[in-house]
């Protein structure tokens, strides 16, 4: 087991989770001349699954800073199912991170009973392209003989401007690092043939303006996961925050 993981713990004071703590970390780490960067990857991976009132959250993050579980101590290890004792769940838990079940995280299910669902959230335009997303995960998988993805995506009214990515829900996310064969500076900005060839996406809605609606359509013919990547375009100014809106459907194939 340690072979495949490194075990790491972060205070929820170092992370600005604790309100009575903050000035005095801050007091601490201007004595102390350190910081703690909350911007990296590793901190906004544990801040964007932690649970609300959670004293611990149980995280497995992946090397690439994409969250594959996360559990309340609270609710552990209830939250899991039926187990013998806290090790068994615990190992559970970590099996079925890997295994891209995703405990204990949230996952839009969709189902021909219930074959539409709503969600709201934010997006960050990150200093650096592909360092910063918010991931809508979509699970289509009772269509078992596929169907008609359809997200209505309406952008909050900030300065922000969205990029919104459709992926398979087995690929992994775009970072920072180039991927070989590309020119680094079309990576970078994101336009190019040769860059969509790179992202390899499943299809793309660029350049959502503040305020306004656009729509992704995607026909697939048999169950499957997706993931649903937003993030902020860089023509619209580094650092800006939005919200967006997304009507998530699924129209069985006949």
């Amino acid at each position: 087991m340690n072979e495949n993981f490194i075990n790491t713990w972060v205070t929820n004071a170092d992370l600005g989770r604790t309100g009575s703590l903050q000035a005095p970390i801050a007091k601490r780490r201007e004595r102390e001349g350190k910081t703690f960067d909350t911007s990296h990857a590793l901190a906004r991976a544990i801040m964007k699954s932690w649970k609300k009132g959670s004293p611990v959250d149980c995280l497995v993050i992946s090397h690439e800073f994409e969250s594959l579980g996360g559990i309340d101590y609270n609710e552990f290890p209830e939250c899991l199912g039926q187990f013998d004792d806290w090790v068994e769940a615990y190992l559970f838990f970590l099996k079925a991170s890997m295994e891209g079940e995703r405990p204990g995280l949230s996952t839009l299910i969709l189902t021909p009973e219930q074959p539409s669902q709503e969600v709201v959230d934010t997006f960050r335009t990150p200093v650096v392209a592909h360092k910063d997303y918010t991931v809508v995960f979509i699970d289509a998988t009772a269509f078992e003989n596929g169907g008609t993805l359809t997200i209505d995506i309406q952008v909050g009214r900030d300065d922000a401007v969205g990029i919104f990515h459709l992926l398979d829900g087995d690929k992994k996310l775009p970072t920072e690092k180039v991927p070989d064969g590309i020119d680094p500076e079309a990576w970078k900005r994101q336009k190019s043939d040769e860059y969509r060839k790179a992202l390899d996406a499943l299809t793309t809605c660029w350049g959502i303006f503040p305020g306004k609606t656009r729509q992704i359509k995607y026909d697939f013919d048999r169950g499957q996961r997706f993931k649903l990547c937003a993030t902020g375009d860089q023509w619209g100014g580094i650092g800006g925050i939005n919200a967006f809106h997304a009507k998530i459907s699924v129209e069985a194939a006949d």
